[in-house]
């Protein structure tokens, strides 16, 4: 497997704050990679300045062999390059076919007809969608929604996908739900880097592994390791859904 992702000595933040302290990883093709730590660690600054919503401070990001690092966050989902936001962000007044559409909106002039046929592929994907594909977005349930922006993301046709908390609110038995369709990326040519705090679940379904705390990567390894570390076993696994039940 080749690289796809290389963060090398990646410095960002807000301003004068510095959030990134020089991180580097990886992430290679058809893989998918998770990254953990504390809220306040710096996961979602992570995503965020690889997909150009953060301005990089130093370092360099390279996706599939060729520096992004200046590159407008609007240009990367057509390089392959998708990010799924927290908090899902799907666009409630419009209908559910509506945001899919969105999706694949860097294509649609002059290819139609394909969005229009992964939308179909989304809805076979994810059946419930397809059942509320009228509906506005905003009378889903929570689960639906966070399977709506998933799906969202998908129709652009990434190369590798980022996901920021898919499993933030949602009930146990909708978080399993959504980890499955997580786990079957790869299949479809999908790379995953996955922000999580949710470290079972995120290890489960992992090949590989970061922790960063304050700003640093502080451990890496394989999935199946970290599982088994005493100190990633302490930190993050005590207590898998602190918040309570979640949503539907």
């Amino acid at each position: 497997m080749g690289e796809l992702l290389t963060v090398r000595g990646v410095s960002s933040g807000y301003g004068q704050i510095r959030v990134l302290r020089s991180i580097s990883l990886n992430v290679l093709d058809g893989e998918i990679v998770a990254l953990l730590g504390a809220n306040g660690a710096g996961k979602t600054t992570t995503l965020n300045t690889i997909s150009g919503l953060v301005k990089l401070s130093s370092g360099e990001l390279l996706f599939a062999g060729k520096s992004v690092a200046r590159q407008p966050a609007e240009m990367l989902p057509g390089l392959g390059l998708v990010q799924v936001p927290e908090g899902r962000q799907i666009f409630g007044s419009m209908s559910v076919e509506d945001n899919l559409l969105l999706g694949g909106y860097h294509r649609y002039v002059g290819n139609s007809r394909s969005v229009r046929g992964d939308v179909r592929e989304m809805f076979e994907m994810f059946p419930v969608l397809g059942q509320r594909r009228r509906q506005l977005a905003q009378s889903l349930s929570g689960g639906e929604q966070q399977m709506l922006a998933l799906a969202r993301g998908l129709m652009a046709r990434p190369r590798l996908l980022l996901l920021d908390e898919p499993s933030l609110g949602l009930a146990p038995m909708v978080v399993s739900q959504v980890f499955a369709h997580i786990g079957s990326l790869p299949e479809r040519g999908v790379t995953v880097l996955l922000v999580e705090q949710n470290a079972k679940q995120a290890l489960e379904v992992a090949n590989r592994g970061y922790v960063l705390e304050n700003g640093s990567i502080v451990m890496s390894g394989k999935a199946s390791q970290l599982l088994k570390d005493e100190r990633v076993r302490s930190a993050y696994l005590g207590d898998d859904n602190p918040a309570g039940p979640g949503e539907a």
